[in-house]
């Protein structure tokens, strides 16, 4: 049977011009993903990354844990050895928060308000919350560039194109986001929508996910492996 781990992304940039960039700790995050992976045995036969900035970045923070796999990149500068699937690029967040909240389409408006709460991460972490939960439910689909419902198909589809191509054997590196995380093990553990992102709010950057697939089917073998992350020093445990 074959291996396909899903592998969020290092933390992103919140707060900066550039959110899709990693921070300092995703960079490290990233390289303790790709040693962890390395120490349990896992040799990538095949890889895939999200069109994401965070996704590329991550991949290539894992890669030199596989010196002949890294090997490949260096000997053909501007190259990468994965296959590059925007199916399993993250959902807009900065689309849902302003549809939630228009005057936030202006970030510099976000920022200055949530730091104007007496606990901004709390704020901020609520306001989302409700915002994301207002694009699930489904009744506003005209007003989002994407809607819940076509970010999932999407995703679903995206996951079946790498099942097919992914060797029968072996084992696959898929570096996405903790939204494409969510989708896939909703969707195999028949969760309903809501379900899906609780699952979203507890995936630690630089998690581990497992999927197993064989003859009968794929199946769910874990989900948010981040021991890796939790025994570092300084810590590097984080979830946003």
């Amino acid at each position: 049977m074959g291996a396909i781990y899903l592998l969020r992304h290092g933390q992103a940039s919140f707060g900066s011009d550039n959110y899709d960039q990693l921070s300092p700790l995703g960079h490290r995050q990233a390289r303790l993903l790709g040693e962890a992976l390395r120490s349990r045995g896992v040799k990538p036969d095949a890889l895939f990354s999200g069109a994401m900035q965070r996704h590329r970045d991550t991949a290539l923070g894992a890669l030199p844990a596989w010196p002949e796999v890294d090997g490949l990149r260096q000997a053909a500068p501007g190259t990468d050895p994965w296959s590059t699937h925007p199916g399993i690029n993250e959902f807009d967040h900065e689309n849902v928060i302003a549809v939630a909240e228009p005057r936030y389409a202006d970030k510099q408006v976000l920022m200055q308000d949530m730091a104007a709460a007496p606990d901004p991460r709390l704020a901020f972490r609520t306001f989302f919350r409700d915002a994301v939960a207002r694009w699930v439910g489904g009744h506003h689909d005209a007003e989002y560039a994407e809607p819940w419902s076509v970010f999932k198909r999407r995703v679903v589809e995206a996951l079946d194109d790498i099942v097919r191509q992914a060797p029968p054997k072996g084992d696959t590196l898929v570096f996405t986001s903790g939204g494409v995380i969510s989708v896939v093990c909703a969707h195999l553990l028949g969760l309903s929508d809501l379900q899906a992102f609780t699952i979203n709010w507890t995936l630690a950057n630089a998690g581990i996910t497992k999927l197993q697939s064989g003859r009968d089917g794929l199946h769910l073998i874990s989900v948010n492996e981040h021991a890796h992350l939790e025994g570092a020093e300084p810590a590097v445990l984080s979830f946003r």
